[in-house]
């Protein structure tokens, strides 16, 4: 490739590397909100009506909001091809698990309330807190797994084996991930109810999103100091520009504390974690003030402050290996062609203002006050 290509292709890996943490925290931010309601449905709502009003809140968008998913796992797909086909292959029970989970979601809103039978009713809440808790924790447990690095290999035709275990997927470090996002999902959930759901659902989303903030702040510190003591991933030496850039082309040894020395190297990378702790603590003090929408708004800055450390910690590293090191995904090694990239970031710039368009449309036409008497007038409510 020629200087000027090999630079412009550099800079597409970097800024998709980038988009790949928009999308993953739009994930967090509108579908974990979503599923942050489905966790909490049973606390917030202590009647069928109530829970009703609960499910009503986030009715008109939950479908639309499954597009940061899609599109998380297509950038994936069409931007990292070889981090895509390796992580289905070695996560492959846990994403049938997801699958699954996400399939009986649309189920329990569109079969919840044909039939009066509270029994009927109660078997779809659980589906729903289900289909809320698991998919949220097996998000935060994969950047868990990631942090620590995956155990895969790939023999001299590229072709990934994946060494461990499904139990090993869900290892301590990974479990205190996947609670962090489960808080985080129940925090902006329930700071969705709390601005739109009547009383007493918005009180209780209250106390469940004041909760979650103080519980998702014990975890990120925990998960901060346990962190510090991992080993992480150095890249010694790999192909020079130009050439062909291939996990069995580099040198990746592992290092106790190389998760924060990206931190060292750039102190302002502490603005992340720092965003974090701020956007939790300020959104507490917006709920214990009764301003629940300010709340949301933190909630999500709390999202771009945890995907943002867990980013700065792993770069260059996409997917580090720990069965073999020198195997691990970076983002110069597991990207798709200059041309593949080029036309993506085209369409992405594109159709990405456009979904937050419709979304911002969709929510400002659906605002006001969801109560159980408006639930139980209307034919279309859930």
């Amino acid at each position: 490739m020629e200087s000027a290509a090999v630079e412009a292709y550099m800079a597409l890996e970097i800024v998709w590397w980038v988009l790949l943490g928009v999308l993953l925290t739009g994930i967090g931010v509108m579908v974990g909100m979503d599923m942050g309601v489905g966790t909490i449905l049973r606390y917030v709502g202590r009647t069928d009506g109530e829970r009703r009003v609960a499910l009503n809140v986030i009715g008109p968008h939950w479908d639309g909001n499954q597009v940061w998913f899609v599109l998380g796992g297509g950038a994936i797909f069409a931007a990292w091809p070889l981090v895509y086909a390796t992580a289905f292959s070695g996560f492959y029970i846990v994403m049938l698990l997801l699958l699954w989970s996400m399939i009986v979601r649309p189920l329990g809103f569109e079969y919840r309330s044909k039939m009066p039978s509270e029994r009927w009713r109660a078997v779809w809440d659980s589906a729903l807190f289900v289909s809320g808790f698991l998919p949220m924790l097996v998000f935060g447990a994969a950047m868990g797994n990631v942090l620590q690095g995956v155990p895969f290999h790939f023999d001299w035709l590229l072709r990934s084996y994946y060494t461990g275990s499904f139990i090993a997927l869900f290892n301590p470090f990974a479990i205190l991930c996947g609670l962090m996002s489960v808080s985080l999902a129940v925090y902006m959930g329930g700071s969705a109810l709390a601005s739109q759901a009547a009383q007493p659902v918005a009180g209780r989303a209250r106390t469940a999103a004041m909760a979650a903030a103080i519980i998702a702040i014990a975890l990120f510190t925990i998960g901060g100091f346990w962190l510090a003591g991992l080993d992480g991933f150095q890249l010694v030496s790999g192909p020079a520009p130009g050439m062909q850039q291939t996990p069995l082309h580099q040198q990746v040894v592992q290092v106790p504390g190389a998760l924060l020395a990206n931190y060292a190297g750039q102190p302002l990378l502490w603005a992340f974690p720092g965003l974090a702790y701020l956007a939790l603590a300020l959104g507490l003090v917006l709920h214990l003030a009764r301003r629940p929408f300010l709340a949301w708004w933190l909630g999500a800055l709390a999202w771009i402050g945890v995907m943002g450390s867990v980013g700065a910690s792993m770069f260059p590293f996409l997917m580090p290996s720990v069965t073999d090191p020198s195997h691990s995904l970076t983002i110069w090694n597991s990207g798709s062609s200059l041309r593949t990239l080029g036309w993506m970031l085209g369409f992405t710039l594109i159709f990405i203002p456009l979904i937050v368009w419709y979304t911002s449309w969709a929510f400002w036409m659906m605002r006001g006050e969801v109560s159980v008497q408006h639930v139980e007038s209307s034919e279309h409510s859930y």
